[in-house]
């Protein structure tokens, strides 16, 4: 068997994956050839949109005090989508999710950019950015 090392400091750690020691003696590997490769699915794909999606509706509902930090989570749950779409597209050999990832890239840039040009021009005005004082802006 040619694996790594039993154990930090075992006499095989420095002869990994080339030779392996039996009783001793150095010998090398015949299973060189052998390259195992696991292959990314698209199940794989979807569980990371999942937790990205998760944390985005969790950045919303258990932080509802600061504004960009909300902002934070839209984004994440926007990249979650986008995730998706892409993922999709490649497993389906459809150009369609991968266009459509582009254009909701293009809504969130501009969702990123007017959110923070709002959010500096409060913080002018009232000098905090709590969500709880945007209730003092009516009028």
């Amino acid at each position: 068997m040619c694996h790594g090392p039993a154990w930090p400091g075992h006499p095989r750690l420095f002869f990994a994956d080339t030779t392996q020691v039996v009783g001793g003696r150095v010998r090398p590997c015949h299973d060189m050839g052998a390259i195992v490769m696991m292959d990314v699915g698209l199940d794989h794909y979807l569980v990371v949109s999942a937790i990205l999606l998760v944390l985005g509706i969790f950045g919303i509902f258990l932080n509802r005090k600061n504004v960009i930090v909300i902002l934070m989570s839209i984004e994440l749950i926007l990249l979650a989508v986008n995730l998706n779409f892409v993922a999709f597209s490649a497993a389906l050999n459809d150009l369609a999710g991968q266009v459509m990832a582009m254009l909701v890239l293009t809504v969130a840039a501009a969702e990123a950019a007017i959110g923070l040009a709002i959010v500096v021009v409060y913080f002018r005005n009232r000098g905090s950015i709590q969500v709880e004082d945007v209730n003092l802006m009516k009028g």
